[in-house]
């Protein structure tokens, strides 16, 4: 009895964690396999020592979740010709895991090696910035870069804390994503708005390049819109049509034109009079 209460009590838990993204994905057709790593909690004093080392304050959603479930994984199947090929992925890092983007320079390094850091410019040109395109990170001391999620080796999710000052702790914090070409993309200003991203796109593979100018790879996007057709679409192909089914109401509900009744000509009922009265004359005669 006890353990059918746990199991109850796992699957509660594990319904709110994925927002019912589970039982949405077992009832998808050709879906198969949906697998949820179940992990205890973090303790609160592995999340004080990452913020001592790190010199960092873990936001209070990501803090929150870190105390509900130490890292999140939830992967997922597709059935192609009697096989079950891995499709979707949607993971986090665990605490231990949330690694810095750049690790320290080692003593053995050469002292002329290329960095990341070399990749940086001066400063973005005053006006490219908004509100909806803030200021990249930077690979040197003015950023603290940690990384959320490898994507399968299609980029790297980021928590990105940007105006650091040595030796002063971080407080303010950013999700962004960095692409193969080491490009920069802004994805979310809170852990919470990303999560709710993440499950919202299933974990579909290269679905971040969807915030970037290019976008995704054409298979990835013939998965979104076999999987996510409600969301996807393409806003660099203008000529590509959406994945609904377009209606034309001059079509559809176009009836047939109904040809309007031929009137009799004005000839036919005088004549008709006439034989009427004709035949009223006729009848006072006799």
């Amino acid at each position: 009895m006890d353990e059918v209460k746990d199991n109850l009590a796992s699957k509660g838990v594990a319904e709110r964690l994925t927002l019912g993204i589970i039982r949405i994905l077992e009832n998808m057709p050709g879906v198969a396999d949906v697998r949820f790593a179940e992990r205890e909690p973090a303790e609160k004093r592995s999340l004080l020592s990452w913020e001592q080392k790190r010199a960092c304050i873990l936001p209070e959603d990501l803090r929150d979740f870190y105390l509900t479930t130490d890292g999140f994984t939830l992967n997922w199947n597709v059935k192609l010709d009697n096989e079950s090929v891995p499709l979707g992925c949607m993971k986090l890092n665990s605490v231990s895991r949330l690694s810095p983007l750049m690790p320290p320079v080692s003593l053995f390094s050469l002292p002329n090696a290329p960095s990341l850091c070399d990749l940086d410019w001066d400063e973005k040109e005053p006006g490219l910035c908004s509100a909806w395109s803030p200021a990249p990170p930077h690979f040197d001391s003015r950023s603290r870069i940690f990384e959320l999620d490898s994507c399968g080796g299609n980029g790297k999710v980021c928590l990105v804390y940007k105006n650091c000052t040595p030796g002063v702790v971080a407080q303010s914090s950013e999700v962004w994503f960095l692409d193969r070409s080491l490009g920069w993309h802004f994805l979310t200003s809170s852990f919470t708005s990303y999560y709710r991203l993440m499950i919202t796109h299933l974990g579909l593979p290269e679905w971040h390049y969807n915030f970037t100018p290019y976008g995704p790879s054409p298979q990835a996007k013939q998965w979104a819109s076999l999987y996510q057709p409600l969301t996807f679409a393409d806003p660099q192909d203008p000529i590509s049509d959406p994945p609904l089914n377009h209606l034309d109401p001059s079509r559809a509900f176009k009836a047939k034109t109904k040809t309007p009744p031929k009137k009799k000509p004005s000839g036919q009922g005088g004549g008709g009079a006439g034989r009427a009265g004709a035949g009223r004359g006729g009848g006072v005669r006799r």
